[in-house]
């Protein structure tokens, strides 16, 4: 049988009408078991290191050339297909 809904939500404090079958605030409902706090939903969760870490990774970006070289070459596929293409 379903947990009857509180008449304060447990994860937010808003007021839940009776009757409700979850809150209308944060969506906590009774099969998520009204739970008290998410804050604790991860604890034990084998995280890497590098979750904890300040700055993000640094993400290695194209060389500089790269984009008006693929331009250059579209450009040329283009011109190949309007003259040979007939």
């Amino acid at each position: 049988m379903p947990e009857p809904a509180p008449s304060e939500c447990a994860n937010c404090g808003a007021a839940i009408p009776r009757g409700a079958r979850a809150c209308p605030e944060c969506g906590a409902d009774e099969r998520t078991g009204w739970r008290e706090n998410d804050a604790t939903r991860y604890d034990g969760l084998d995280l890497p290191e590098t979750a904890f870490e300040d700055e993000p990774a640094k993400k290695t970006a194209a060389p500089r050339w790269l984009w008006p070289l693929v331009g250059v070459l579209l450009l040329l596929a283009l011109i190949a297909t309007l003259v040979f293409g007939r």
